[in-house]
């Protein structure tokens, strides 16, 4: 007899999880994971159990979301504390890592003369030696970097911590914030005990397009320890998903998917562009693109940098059966605030390919090249980041992300280069956390409050958008939805007023190409652009 056939249901969402956290790029590199498990994670679920009280009044407040509360309740007490207890046990090693950097710091913060560094080798903390190289810049101060692939094979780099997260957007009324609160087993999701790279994985996504046994389901999750109030089965129907991948016949299709994102298309090449693909219920199906109005195939993964909005591992493990080659940026080379994206992508699997600026990738009938991409990282020396351009079939892109433009000179030399395009997209998040919203864990020492307020993580406003219109020479513009999206509140926290400082830049940028005669919109969750 013939077993039935079952899809992934459309509304399911998945999370990856490290040590019960929601899963972003700085959790996968040994060391800044540490720095962030220890000063990040373990300090506010400390917090909690030391004034939960507090946590939860917080927490239901909106204008609060995206900050250091835990959203969980008095009853919940216990299970915190149990994860507090089972972090110090399991990740031992972690704290000391993590203190190992600290101690790292001070030792060459105390060096002063300018002399060789040579003999602090032999004081570099245990956790350390062997994973760093020591050296003095031009200016005689001292500082060090990380071997990375060394890090990724010793026994700091733990996928026993990772883990996977399912539930259906029909059993919760929205999903819950990801970045501030440890996953805990509920009666509304199902935890499974598998790494990342577990077969299962690519399995479970596949079966959105190509549909599985009802024996082949069962045997796929025997094994593998779950929890929570969900069971697998849950998660699979019989009913094939109404929505489907239509084909380009010919030219060149550009369609928003929504935050970041954008997908462009021929006959012969698929790129994605910073992909989150959001699931999505009856609700919010038309207005959305979901999984499986994907192609069945994607060249190319291009990433502009390694921000959690942008570098989304829950997307991209989600798409990593189909995807051929991950784009990224070449990182700085073992600097603590600026691990290498490549190297973490390859942990995970994906063939991944390392570009430079101005680097170029042949594609058939046109061309991929990595452009300088300026600001948003609160001047941190981070080099992990790029914009995009793709011309293909004679049509030319500009995917800027959340670049800025505090040196116009820089838009203009590329303007002579890359000129008349057809669709320039850009982020108008013009006020940004202060930098240590994301980097925070990684100092060693207090950072001062006006240096916060100071360096932040902004993107280009009006002032600062309007030239690259110009220089580039643009038909067309498209601004990212910058929050308004109702359903990536889950990582965006905040939505933003119709009176915040971002939504009126954003207006007056698009009245400003009005007045050159330049078409301009804000993109919202789904949308086809036609490329002029």
């Amino acid at each position: 007899m013939s077993s039935e056939l079952l899809y992934l249901k459309e509304d399911t969402y998945f999370e990856p999880l490290i040590n019960h956290w929601y899963a972003w790029p700085y959790l996968l590199p040994p060391v800044t994971a540490s720095r962030y498990i220890v000063n990040t994670h373990r300090r506010i679920m400390q917090s909690f159990v030391k004034n939960y009280k507090l946590h939860i009044i917080a927490s239901k407040e909106t204008v609060l979301t995206g900050g250091e509360f835990l959203n969980c309740t008095e009853d919940q007490l216990q299970d915190i504390q149990s994860l507090i207890t089972e972090l110090d046990e399991n990740c031992g090693d972690l704290i000391e890592l993590s203190d190992a950097v600290r101690l790292l710091d001070e030792l060459l913060f105390n060096h002063t003369s300018g002399e060789t560094i040579e003999y602090l080798y032999d004081n570099i903390p245990d956790p350390l030696k062997g994973c760093v190289e020591l050296f003095l810049d031009m200016e005689h101060r001292p500082s060090y970097r990380l071997i990375e692939p060394l890090l990724y094979r010793s026994s700091y780099y733990k996928p026993s911590l990772q883990s996977l997260s399912f539930g259906l957007l029909s059993k919760v009324e929205e999903r819950p914030f990801v970045l501030s609160t440890p996953r805990l087993p509920d009666d509304k999701h199902m935890q499974v005990a598998a790494e990342f790279n577990a077969p299962i994985v690519d399995e479970i996504f596949r079966a959105r397009e190509i549909p599985l046994s009802a024996e082949k389901v069962d045997q796929l999750f025997k094994g593998y320890e779950q929890t929570g109030g969900l069971s697998y089965r849950d998660f699979f129907t019989t009913e094939k998903s109404t929505f489907f991948h239509e084909p380009v016949e010919e030219g060149v299709r550009l369609r928003y998917t929504g935050h970041a994102g954008f997908i462009l298309e021929t006959k012969e090449v698929c790129i994605l562009v910073d992909p989150i693909i959001a699931s999505r219920d009856a609700d919010n199906a038309e207005a959305m693109i979901g999984h499986s109005e994907l192609p069945a195939s994607i060249d190319y993964i291009l990433l502009t940098h390694t921000h959690m909005d942008h570098a989304n591992i829950e997307t991209l493990l989600q798409l990593r059966y189909k995807t051929k080659k991950v784009v990224v940026p070449k990182n700085n080379g073992g600097t603590l605030a600026d691990p290498s994206l490549r190297l973490m992508l390859q942990q995970l699997n994906f063939d991944v390919l390392e570009v430079d600026d101005l680097d170029e990738i042949s594609i058939p009938d046109g061309r991929i090249v990595s452009i300088p991409f300026l600001g948003e990282h609160g001047d941190l020396n981070i080099r992990s980041k790029t914009a995009w351009y793709i011309e293909v079939y004679g049509k030319k892109c500009f995917f800027g992300a959340d670049s800025s433009n505090p040196d116009r000179n820089l838009y203009q030399r590329l303007g002579k280069i890359f000129t008349d395009l057809d669709v320039l997209a850009i982020g108008m998040e013009c006020v940004g956390a202060p930098y240590t919203w994301a980097y925070g864990a990684l100092h060693t020492k207090k950072v001062p409050k006006n240096i916060k307020n100071s360096r932040r993580l902004d993107g280009s406003d009006c002032e600062q958008a309007l030239p690259m219109v110009k220089e580039f020479n643009a038909k067309q513009v498209c601004v990212y939805a910058i929050g308004l999206e109702p359903c990536f509140k889950y990582f965006n926290g905040l939505e933003h007023e119709e009176d915040s400082r971002q939504v009126q830049e954003s207006n007056k940028f698009l009245a400003a190409c009005k007045e050159i005669g330049v078409p301009a919109e804000i993109m919202f969750c789904k949308k086809t652009i036609t490329l002029k």
